[in-house]
């Protein structure tokens, strides 16, 4: 091989671009765009020479070097060009882009000197509820905004549900000034339903009875034994003694205090107690879980941390002859499905006092709290080992298809909170028909209640609990040491209210001087 072409110099002509492109970067800034194109273009014959080069050497070494060489040289030229592009679009940036504009802008006073533009109010909209349909506000189909009729004639009013919608029924302004606090009904059934309280199974610490003239003592005197033999007696007229009938006095707060005498007589403990009341004030207060259409009120006293619940009857409208007839046949049952030494054998019913009762003083527990109360009961019966319990006799009209469900959803509802209450193990109804004569009777006991309504979802005992519990943990937390209050229930029954009294009864201050 003739090594004479050895001489040859292979990369003159890239050394004569470079140096060439090495003459036009010194040349003026205003010839670069030029000068980018001359070296693109080449950079890109300076790469098809190469490979020509390359593809004819006949030596391996001297193909590698060549290639070598012509990706140098276009790195070289791939950069100088984009070297170019990023000085074309320094060059857009320094354009201005406003122009002329832009001098007017920069001239623009802080404060306009044009007015604020008003835009015109539409129409007021009618918000009041209280006269159109449905509580739209005139709205919808009956009324437009704009002044124009509807498609429909509007309806006449509509009167609104008990216990439903808004408006100022059912958000009256308080006015009374004796307000302190109140509880909403905001729970739901289903909610208290999942709230499991305790219950503790009352037990009897003492008692009293009431004697013909107003006597009290403080024994079981009063107190009935129950006949078994009732159904011997059906077809009876309740009316029988009606003539000779003494009705019930209003003792006011004078029973209470026979309830705190038998209390102090006994030396029952008041230290671990947070309520001492009568049953009754429990009923109503377990009732208004379901029943939320008669007002009630009771009397709240707070003294070395318990609080004394006293009774308070409410006005009643005037009875007329009907109505007290209706009351006597009640008693006149009781005094039926009990024994009487006094009352020969077939000798009609006459004198009933309903002033003579019997009292139970009760320890029970509801949640947290623990209850000294008493509670009236009816008569008494004993198993076959002599053991004792009560009976509650009530009385009741014939039931038919119109009348079981309300039977059912109210007064069973009644029944079983006052037994439940006090322990009491069996109801005993008594069925009459409109002229007040005695149709059948009926033995309850008091846990099968519960099972009876919970099949048709009337009602539930748990929830009754719950209810009270809820009651009572809101009231003795509010109410203060040494201060006197009254808590009612009234229209539009959605809360209770506790409202601060003027005086605390005196039987109450008697007896906590007394202790």
């Amino acid at each position: 091989m003739d090594y004479s072409e050895q001489d040859v110099d292979l990369f003159g002509d890239l050394e004569f671009e470079n140096e060439e492109t090495q003459t036009k970067q010194d040349s003026p800034q205003s010839n670069n765009s030029s000068s980018s194109t001359s070296a693109s273009s080449s950079s890109s014959s300076s790469g098809g020479s190469s490979s020509n080069r390359s593809s004819s050497g006949g030596g391996s070494g001297s193909g590698s070097e060549s290639s070598g060489g012509s990706v140098s040289g276009g790195g070289g030229g791939a950069a100088a060009g984009g070297g170019g592009g990023e000085e074309e679009e320094e060059d857009d940036d320094d354009k201005d882009l406003f122009g002329s504009d832009n001098e007017e802008y920069v001239k623009t006073e802080i404060s306009s000197p044009f007015p604020v533009p008003v835009l015109p109010q539409p129409p007021p909209r009618n918000t009041n509820n209280n006269p159109s349909r449905g509580g739209f506000g005139g709205r919808g189909r009956w009324q437009n905004d704009r002044g124009g009729a509807g498609i429909l004639p509007r309806p006449g009013p509509m009167p609104q549900r008990q216990n439903y919608g808004y408006g100022s029924k059912f958000y009256a302004p308080r006015n009374d000034e004796r307000f302190v606090s109140e509880l909403k009904f905001s729970k739901s059934e289903e909610t208290l339903s999942r709230k499991v309280i305790a219950f503790q199974e009352p037990s009897e610490l003492g008692c009293y009875s009431r004697v013909e003239g107003g006597e009290v003592y403080f024994d079981d005197s009063s107190l009935r034994l129950f006949k078994r033999l009732i159904t011997e007696d059906i077809g009876a007229d309740l009316n029988q003694g009606f003539d000779t009938f003494i009705e019930k006095k209003d003792l006011g707060s004078q029973g209470f205090g026979d309830l705190l005498a038998c209390i102090r007589n006994k030396n029952i403990p008041l230290q671990n107690m947070h309520f001492v009341t009568y049953r009754n004030n429990l009923n109503k207060i377990m009732a208004t879980a379901y029943l939320r259409h008669e007002p009630w009120e009771m009397g709240v006293h707070k003294r070395k941390g318990v609080v004394y619940l006293d009774v308070h009857k409410l006005p009643e409208r005037p009875r007329s002859e009907r109505d007290r007839r209706m009351s006597y046949w009640g008693y006149c049952f009781e005094t039926l499905a009990t024994e009487d030494p006094r009352r020969d054998d077939g000798e009609g019913i006459h004198h009933v006092d309903a002033n003579v009762e019997y009292c139970a003083v009760i320890k029970t527990k509801l949640g947290a709290h623990r209850i000294l109360m008493g509670a009236e009961m009816d008569c008494c019966d004993s198993t076959d080992d002599g053991r004792r319990f009560y009976v509650e006799l009530k009385t009741s009209r014939e039931l038919d298809y119109h009348t079981e469900e309300r039977f059912e959803r109210e007064k069973l509802l009644m029944f079983w909170i006052q037994s439940f209450l006090a322990g009491v193990p069996f109801i005993v109804i008594g069925y009459r028909d409109d002229a007040g004569r005695l149709v059948r009777t009926e033995r309850l006991r008091t846990k099968d209640i519960t099972h009876r309504v919970k099949m048709k979802n009337y009602w539930q005992g748990g929830v009754c609990l719950a209810f009270a519990d809820e009651v009572l943990c809101w009231l003795y937390g509010t109410v203060k040491e040494n201060e006197d209050y009254i808590l009612q229930f009234a229209a539009p029954f959605t809360r209770l209210e506790l409202l601060q009294a003027q005086s605390c009864p005196q039987e109450i201050t008697d007896h906590v001087q007394q202790l």
